[in-house]
């Protein structure tokens, strides 16, 4: 798995760097690589699930780890980006498919808002939203 790097800027060509950057961030989790998935969460991220829970950047990466948490798939669609100085906003519609505490969610529609701000040289997800699609 390779981390996406950026050539030369323009609104397009970092919108489209961002879109990169979240699926290899969801390809990271799927596969439950932490080290890698560890690269794309900034050191004070917060996962807001879908039944309201808020989660730590520890206790996320701690439930991927342990096997709490195991995503079986991920598919998101077209992500859509607005970007700002130093930051943007992706917001996706996906289908997910996770296994939380040895019981399966079955496939199902989800939208995903997700904060990213560029820090260190490198853009990272800071919050991070998902909302069951009913």
């Amino acid at each position: 798995m390779t981390i996406p790097t950026t050539g030369a800027f323009s609104p397009a060509n970092e919108a489209e760097f961002l879109r990169e950057t979240e699926r290899a961030r969801l390809r990271a989790l799927v596969s439950a690589d932490i080290d890698r998935a560890q690269h794309f969460h900034a050191p004070d991220f917060q996962l807001i699930t879908p039944i309201g829970v808020a989660l730590s950047k520890q206790d996320y990466m701690g439930a991927i780890a342990s096997g709490q948490l195991k995503y079986l798939a991920w598919q998101p669609g077209d992500i859509a980006v607005r970007l700002y100085e130093g930051g943007a906003v992706l917001r996706y519609s996906a289908q997910l498919e996770v296994v939380f505490g040895g019981h399966k969610v079955p496939l199902r529609d989800y939208w995903h808002t997700d904060t990213y701000e560029h820090r260190d040289g490198h853009w990272m997800v800071v919050w991070s939203q998902a909302t069951a699609i009913r």
